[in-house]
């Protein structure tokens, strides 16, 4: 982590290098063990910044994580989604600029007390690429 472009902010560096990235982003909502309750997750939106050079590409996995019981290991599940219209292709994902790429849940899911969701990001840069995170924020509907 480092200051950010902005004064009084801080993000994830992603330094400059010919490597593709993974940054994972974990998404802390509240959860319920009891069903359709809790927070219902819709989308996410990350902000980040691609500085110098553009990205060879830049994916998103979104993934539901099945917390394992003592002995047991964890359970992931990929989450299918859409990009919203500005990042909907390749290129627009991976531009020189200020992105706020909003990625919304085809079936939006209840985040029950034994899971949680973690959106991976992936970024294949060029050599002279650099990447800020900024922030991820999570869109959903809570209910008690």
């Amino acid at each position: 982590e480092i200051a950010g472009q902005v004064t009084d902010t801080i993000v994830k560096h992603v330094a400059a290098t010919d490597e593709t990235s993974t940054v994972n982003i974990p998404i802390t909502i509240p959860s319920n063990s009891i069903g359709l309750q809790g927070a219902k997750l819709a989308s996410v939106e990350i902000d980040y910044e691609i500085l110098v050079a553009a990205c060879d590409a830049v994916d998103v996995i979104i993934n539901k994580v099945t917390r394992g019981l003592n002995t047991a290991v964890a359970v992931v599940a990929v989450q299918a989604f859409s990009y919203d219209t500005g990042h909907d292709t390749a290129a627009e994902r991976y531009t020189v600029e200020q992105h706020r790429m909003k990625c919304t849940l085809t079936n939006p899911i209840w985040i029950d007390d034994d899971e949680y969701v973690l959106v991976e990001l992936t970024l294949n840069k060029a050599a002279t690429t650099q990447v800020d995170i900024i922030s991820a924020v999570a869109n959903y509907t809570l209910r008690a």
